[in-house]
């Protein structure tokens, strides 16, 4: 880590920026937004309505939301074909592809969703102490 890292790190400054990853959580993983990308990434270029019924059910105005925010983001390209009836696709820009070794990641991680749902049924069974209250 550099030192303007690491004071970053410990320096507890802005709540903002107390860690260096939540700009980018905030970014990436926005409610749609992971969905988006990932069927972009995997899937290639799309029409809305392909994109929206390969995502499901997400509603044609959030879908509209998103990706306009995505493309103000530059992670994705949208591309106007001036033809009857237009037309529009949807791609994911070199931006948005350089997030393929995070998603690969989590792609992984996936494996532990399992565990998750265990600890969580434990968590759920166990006796709890009751409150004490003054």
């Amino acid at each position: 880590m550099t030192d303007s890292t690491s004071q970053k790190w410990s320096s507890g400054g802005e709540p903002d920026q107390a860690c260096l990853i939540a700009p980018v959580v905030d970014l990436v993983f926005s409610r749609w937004t992971t969905p988006i990308l990932w069927a972009l990434h995997t899937y290639g270029r799309h029409r809305f309505v392909e994109l929206e019924r390969r995502i499901g059910t997400i509603t044609p105005k959030v879908l509209t939301q998103r990706l306009r925010q995505l493309e103000r983001d530059g992670l994705v390209v949208r591309t106007y074909h001036p033809e009857v009836p237009p037309r529009v696709e949807y791609e994911i820009s070199e931006l948005g592809r350089s997030l393929a070794p995070l998603f690969a990641s989590l792609a992984q991680w996936s494996v532990n969703l399992d565990r998750v749902e265990r600890a969580r049924l434990d968590y759920d069974s166990r006796d709890r102490l009751p409150v004490r209250r003054a």
